[in-house]
């Protein structure tokens, strides 16, 4: 069966010219380090929802030390959350092509027959299962996620996290074995001799560069049809693979949101002048304020985006409320106030509750924002009130907020 050319366990069934250590080990290099810095980004963005402050942050639970946490989420730059979920985002989808001219490269290895010659070969066949496996589950998921389509079954969170600690460490056992053989193949052009390169090669159609440049091409045109969801300027025009968010029409409100408040089940008989009250609790007790009252105390302003960890985000916006620490002076913190578990009306659904340091309680930019754009804030951005915070992811910045609860989490 291995040397039936008839039959994918056969070398010689592969014959496309292409395929070799060079060609492959320059794919594999591209990887080594994009899928690093992957890696790295998404364990920031990981950090940045401050997991360990309450359990309502953290969609990993059961996560143990896969869940290191070394520092509190800065709020300096207000773009830090931008530009690193961005970079994931971005790079991710840019590298999908890369990514299947590896597969495609070492596609005949996984046909190879006797499918163990060795104990340390069957490891490596393993591990590379987990590799491929983990690799192509990671940015399944990961697009998928991008587009706002959750047809995968349990929260993207926990499936994410844990894949990527399951592909990451495959990747990591399979840079470590290949890199130097890697570099080897770089600097011979020319093809050697291995088990990629076909014994009976069909006639050639296009040169190895060539399919490089094939590869690159593709990348390029998703990395310029993703790229200006995180980016001002008019390569917003080409994020068309962006997920833009329900387009709130025009005005001082008209940029992109996640989620309406039709889709929350939020109404006007909640948060009417009459029927809403933010409820203030901390350590002399609980303040209710109607949104008159709280458009009376002292208003501050700061021009910030949202983004999002699909992504995308806005473009910096003019917001204007009070500051979360002036609200926590109302409940006895006058100096150095607590973190901050804020609950929304908003009844269903992920992140409908959330949790902020004191680091960022006490940033001056941070707000419970009243207006945006020199306007009221509108239904589906939050309206009555909504939180505001640099740096933060978006889902952290909590929209129809009912009650805030100052003090130690």
């Amino acid at each position: 069966m291995r040397d039936d050319p008839r039959l994918p366990s056969s070398p010689a069934f592969w014959r496309s010219p292409l395929r070799g250590p060079w060609f492959t080990s320059v794919l594999g290099l591209v990887l080594l380090l994009g899928i690093t810095v992957l890696f790295v980004t998404g364990l920031v963005s990981y950090a940045a929802y401050n997991p360990d402050l309450s359990p309502v942050n953290d969609k990993t639970p059961d996560k143990g030390l896969l869940g290191f946490y070394l520092f509190a989420w800065p709020t300096h730059p207000h773009w830090l959350y931008r530009l690193d979920q961005g970079v994931h985002v971005t790079l991710g989808i840019t590298l999908i092509p890369v990514l299947l001219a590896k597969l495609w490269s070492v596609v005949p290895r996984l046909f190879a027959l006797p499918p163990a010659r060795s104990l340390t070969h069957a490891l490596e066949r393993i591990s590379l299962l987990l590799l491929v496996g983990g690799g192509l589950f990671e940015f399944v998921t990961g697009v998928l996620n991008v587009q706002l389509d959750y047809v995968f079954p349990g929260s993207f969170y926990r499936l994410h996290f844990y894949g990527a600690w399951v592909f990451f460490a495959a990747f990591a056992a399979h840079a470590l074995l290949k890199t130097p053989t890697a570099l080897r193949n770089l600097r011979h052009v020319r093809q050697a001799r291995n088990d990629l390169v076909t014994p009976r090669p069909a006639e050639p159609t296009v040169s190895r560069r060539g399919a490089l440049w094939f590869v690159g091409g593709g990348s390029l045109l998703l990395f310029t049809t993703t790229v200006g969801q995180t980016v001002d300027g008019p390569l917003r025009r080409t994020a068309l693979l962006a997920p833009h968010g329900a387009d709130p029409g025009r005005g001082p409100n008209g940029f992109q949101i996640n989620k309406t408040a039709a889709y929350a089940g939020i109404g006007a008989a909640e948060t009417g002048q009459d029927a809403w009250r933010l409820s203030v609790t901390g350590r002399t007790g609980t303040v209710r304020l109607s949104r008159a009252q709280l458009a009376g105390l002292p208003l501050h302003s700061a021009a910030l985006p949202i983004a999002c960890v699909e992504g995308w985000s806005t473009s910096d916006q003019w917001w204007r409320g009070v500051r979360l620490r002036d609200l926590a002076a109302l409940v006895g913190y006058d100096t150095d106030p607590p973190d901050v578990f804020v609950q929304s009306l908003q009844r269903h659904g992920a992140f409908r509750h959330a949790a902020l340091r004191a680091n960022q309680v006490a940033d001056p930019r941070s707000l419970l924002a009243l207006y945006v754009n020199g306007e009221e804030l509108s239904p589906d951005h939050g309206y009555p009130a909504r939180i505001i915070v640099p740096a933060a992811p978006g889902v952290l910045n909590t929209k129809w907020v009912a009650r805030l609860t100052f003090g130690d989490l």
